[in-house]
Parts: structure tokens; C-alpha cells; sequence
């Protein structure tokens, strides 16, 4: 049990990092990001923002212990959220530099999504 806990510990501290780039990221080159919004919601610009600062948030959560499991669930409703995003991202063909739009990399690219909804989700109990 030890060794699971223990890589549960390195995870976390793993997704925590993840989450805190890809939030300053938001702010140090909001362009990409911005063209990835669906069209039908608001204020693309000010919604890349208040992701980031959101990811930010919660990546930090997830390494204070009290604030663990709201952080987990916080980035549980935040990879359902911006799924939309990934999926315009897929279905118009936005090319972003650096990211494929290649069939097989959005194949892969999407569901992956489950994988860090399941991830964050893992942190949700103690």
C-alpha cells in the first residue's frame, strides 16, 4: 500500500505542476487558446483568462492538503467544461503551431479527456 500511496503522492504533485503551466499559459500566449473557443459562448478572450487563473487555482489546491478534494473536484468540472473546446478544436480543423490535426491524433487526443477527469477524480477521496 505503501508504494501506491506514494505514487499517488508523486501523481498528484505531477497534475498539480501540469495544471499551473497550462494555466500560466493562459496568459503568457492566450492566442491558441482563445481560437479554440466554441463560438457560441461569450467573451473568448476573457474566458481563456478565468480558465487560467482557475487551473492555477487548482493546481496549487491540489498540494494543500485541506484543500485537496475541492481542488480534485474543481479540476473534475473544469476537463468537463472545456471539453467543448477540444472538440471545436477537433471538428473545425484549428491548427494550432505545434499541435497535430492529424485524424489519429485527435482519436487519441479527445478521450484522453476521460483520463484526467479519472485522475483528478482519484484525488477526490482520501
Amino acid at each position: 500500500m505503501h508504494r501506491i500511496e506514494h505514487s499517488k503522492t508523486t501523481l498528484r504533485g505531477i497534475l498539480a505542476v501540469c495544471m499551473v503551466v497550462a494555466g500560466v499559459l493562459h496568459f503568457a500566449q492566450p492566442e491558441p487558446f482563445i481560437r479554440i473557443v466554441p463560438g457560441f459562448l461569450p467573451a473568448p478572450a476573457a474566458l481563456v483568462y478565468i480558465s487560467g487563473v482557475i487551473e492555477i487555482a487548482l493546481g496549487i489546491g491540489l498540494l494543500v492538503p485541506a484543500a485537496r478534494q475541492i481542488a480534485a473536484w474543481g479540476l473534475v468540472a473544469l476537463f468537463i467544461a472545456v471539453f467543448p473546446a477540444n472538440l471545436n478544436m477537433a471538428i473545425n480543423h484549428i491548427q494550432i503551431a505545434g499541435i497535430p490535426d492529424a485524424w489519429w491524433f485527435q482519436a487519441i487526443r479527445l478521450p484522453f479527456q476521460l483520463v484526467l477527469i479519472a485522475w483528478a477524480y482519484w484525488y477526490t477521496k482520501d
